[in-house]
């Protein structure tokens, strides 16, 4: 195993992804992901506030949270990513016919 791929590994062991939110307040680099996240969500325009129709009940979300890292096993940034729990949805009741890209077009081509 070259020295940059060992360096790598042990990084991995030696820094803590936080499981929750509640966790991952209580450290300052977290703090800044998840205002980096907010902030980029707001920016393209992610989604729209609108009154919740009476028959329809709200879609949670949750952090997810991870340690990026360059090549050589130090740290490249923490990031932070708001998820909606898109499977208590039921089709016809909380959403119709909906498109989610997965993919940047900048990442095809």
């Amino acid at each position: 195993m070259s020295a940059n791929h060992a360096s790598f590994v042990l990084s991995l062991q030696s820094h803590h992804e936080p499981t929750t939110y509640a966790e991952a307040s209580k450290h300052e680099c977290w703090k800044q992901a998840m205002q980096v996240e907010l902030l980029a969500l707001e920016k393209t325009g992610t989604w729209d506030i609108v009154d919740l129709p009476s028959h329809a009940k709200p879609i949670g979300c949750r952090w997810v949270f991870n340690v990026k890292y360059h090549a050589d096993g130090t740290i490249k940034r923490y990031k932070a990513r708001l998820v909606a729990k898109g499977y208590t949805q039921i089709e016809g009741l909380d959403y119709f016919d909906t498109y989610s890209p997965v993919a940047k077009m900048t990442t095809i081509g």
